[in-house]
């Protein structure tokens, strides 16, 4: 079954090859598959090769972009859809509903805020669906450690885990979307 994957990612130029190849491999098999991306609209960094991988195999993209950061040479304009909302809470809001499963390829700030939300949402009973965390390159260790420390001293409870998958393997990320109930 065809699902809509919003990818959360960076916008950066500067960061390490080995991320943008695991964004490419990310958008080439989102579109292989059939699957549809939504992501933040940025035409740079790991949001901008995840979304022309997608083209490059003939998948279908959606951006969603506030009305502040639609500006060109920003924002990727091939979107099979774009959408512009009045600000990134609306952004974020639709991007949560329009979509199936989550993502979170790394990134900064914007990508970590993105990922806590939608797990907090998760764990709050507002959706039941699959979030996974590709931890390539070992990035996010030193944030699961802090997850670590939050069930170690009882902040949230162990099956709170079951929230988000880890992996560090596109693969493996969406056969995890694919076998979640």
């Amino acid at each position: 079954m065809n699902k809509v994957i919003c990818v959360y990612s960076s916008s950066s130029c500067t960061i390490d090859k080995v991320y943008f190849e695991a964004a490419y491999e990310l958008g080439c098999q989102i579109a292989k598959r059939g699957d549809t991306l939504l992501f933040g609209a940025g035409m740079v960094g790991l949001m901008g090769e995840t979304a022309r991988a997608v083209h490059e195999n003939n998948g279908k993209v959606v951006g969603i972009v506030p009305e502040a950061l639609n500006v060109s040479g920003i924002v990727y304009e091939k979107c099979d859809e774009f959408i512009v909302t009045s600000g990134m809470r609306e952004r974020k809001a639709m991007m949560d509903e329009r979509s199936d499963a989550f993502i979170a390829l790394p990134g900064g700030f914007g990508t970590l805020e993105e990922l806590l939300e939608i797990i907090t949402l998760k764990q709050l009973g507002y959706h039941n669906k699959p979030i996974v965390i590709l931890n390539i390159n070992n990035y996010y260790d030193g944030i699961l450690k802090q997850f670590d420390k939050i069930f170690n001293e009882d902040f949230a409870k162990e099956e709170c885990r079951k929230l988000y998958f880890v992996t560090e393997s596109v693969s493996e990320a969406i056969e995890y979307i694919d076998s979640y109930k």
